[in-house]
């Protein structure tokens, strides 16, 4: 048979059933966790714009059995970490399927946020997974100022307005109030844990520290269901699946690598201190 009648038979007939097989879509969730894409950035973002038409496109099969999340970020923003971990339950429990997260070099903080959106929670034997807690971070250039000469003028209305302003000297009320913040947000972050993981969790007293463990010590602290890659647990899971991968789409401006230099190199080092980490 030629080549030509080999295509040409491989073409429906009219009429003719053609057989479509159940599907496990894959949806890449990679980098730092941030509102604004970074143009230099070569690791990616996540935020929901970022990520929204991926989810779409993998919820959307009409045989899919499961989604997989295939996940390395060493988090972010507490705000996006949340609402693309809402968007991915609402979209699995309108479809009524299952979905399993795969922690690659790191799911840490805000990754591991998106990873408790999971059913099931997999991760590599050398994968970094946990570091449940909340950081941030600045610089003081108070005295930077004063060693140049350079006159500091601020106008606000409100006397709260200029908290934690690096260009003055900092104030223990401002540090305090941050301390409250992060309480704050640590106990929205714990409680989403507990909800997602419930029973599997064991009882340490480390579990909420801010710490972060690899894959076997994970999956002792029941953070993770089990060890495993994306493709073995799949295939052996839904042995019949085509495994079908949507990944999310970068910004035009950031394939391009158009945006604000400064504002882009910036953005470029905090995305780099932020897998630095985690010694990335």
């Amino acid at each position: 048979m030629s080549r030509k009648d080999t295509l040409v038979s491989r073409i429906p007939k009219l009429g003719e059933r053609v057989e479509r097989k159940d599907v496990v879509s894959v949806v890449k969730l990679h980098g730092v966790i941030t509102p604004q894409a970074s143009p230099l950035s070569a690791r990616g973002s996540i935020n929901l714009a970022a990520v929204e038409s991926a989810l779409k496109r993998a919820f959307s099969h009409e045989r899919l059995q499961a989604v997989a999340l295939q996940i390395n970020s060493p988090g972010g923003a507490p705000t996006q970490s949340g609402l693309v971990a809402e968007r991915i339950r609402q979209l699995a429990d309108e479809k009524g399927v299952p979905v399993l997260a795969f922690a690659e070099d790191v799911a840490a903080s805000g990754g591991y946020w998106l990873a408790c959106a999971a059913d099931e929670i997999y991760a590599h034997r050398t994968s970094m997974v946990g570091s449940i807690g909340v950081i941030s971070g600045s610089f003081g250039f108070a005295q930077l100022l004063e060693r140049f000469g350079v006159e500091r003028r601020l106008y606000t209305a409100g006397e709260n307005k200029s908290r934690l302003d690096p260009f003055s000297p900092e104030k223990p009320e401002d540090v305090e109030w941050l301390r409250s913040m992060h309480s704050q947000l640590h106990e929205m972050f714990v409680d989403w844990v507990k909800q997602r993981r419930g029973a599997r969790l064991r009882d340490s007293e480390d579990l909420f520290s801010g710490d972060i463990w690899l894959g076997a010590k994970a999956v002792e602290l029941g953070l993770v269901d089990g060890l495993g890659n994306l493709r073995d647990v799949v295939e052996k899971r839904f042995p019949d699946a085509e495994i079908t991968v949507a990944e999310p789409k970068k910004p035009l401006l950031a394939r391009l690598g158009m945006a604000s230099p400064a504002a882009a190199v910036l953005q470029a080092l905090e995305h780099r201190a932020a897998w630095s980490r985690f010694g990335l």
